[in-house]
């Protein structure tokens, strides 16, 4: 594993938002989840593809809060531009967990 400094770090800016509108994605290669996440003034709605299907249904997702990397570049996933690379943790079967905050934090919220 590569070692990165504490300036890598603070180079990655992760908040937190609220999902606002999840829909099925059924055009994406791999099972996957369209997002609509609001992260505050500052930051705004972004939208994301994210792999969460096992674990998810896009019916529940809506008011769920997550945590996000808000500034890598725009990724095309098929007809669909994902805006925010959504976080989460592999389980023992390789399917997605959500990172997620554990108490109600103000969208917007950065990583501390």
């Amino acid at each position: 594993m590569a070692e990165i400094n504490l300036e890598h770090f603070l180079a990655v800016d992760i908040r937190v938002g609220t999902v606002i509108r999840a829909e099925e994605f059924p055009e994406a290669r791999k099972p996957a989840t369209k997002l609509w996440v609001d992260f505050g003034s500052e930051v705004g709605e972004k939208k994301s593809s994210a792999q969460i299907t096992e674990h998810y249904d896009y019916n529940i997702l809506v008011g769920k809060q997550v945590m996000g990397i808000v500034n890598f570049p725009p990724r095309q996933i098929g007809p669909f531009m994902s805006e925010v690379l959504i976080l989460g943790f592999m389980d023992s079967d390789g399917s997605v967990i959500l990172a997620v905050p554990d108490k109600p934090t103000p969208n917007g919220s950065s990583l501390c």
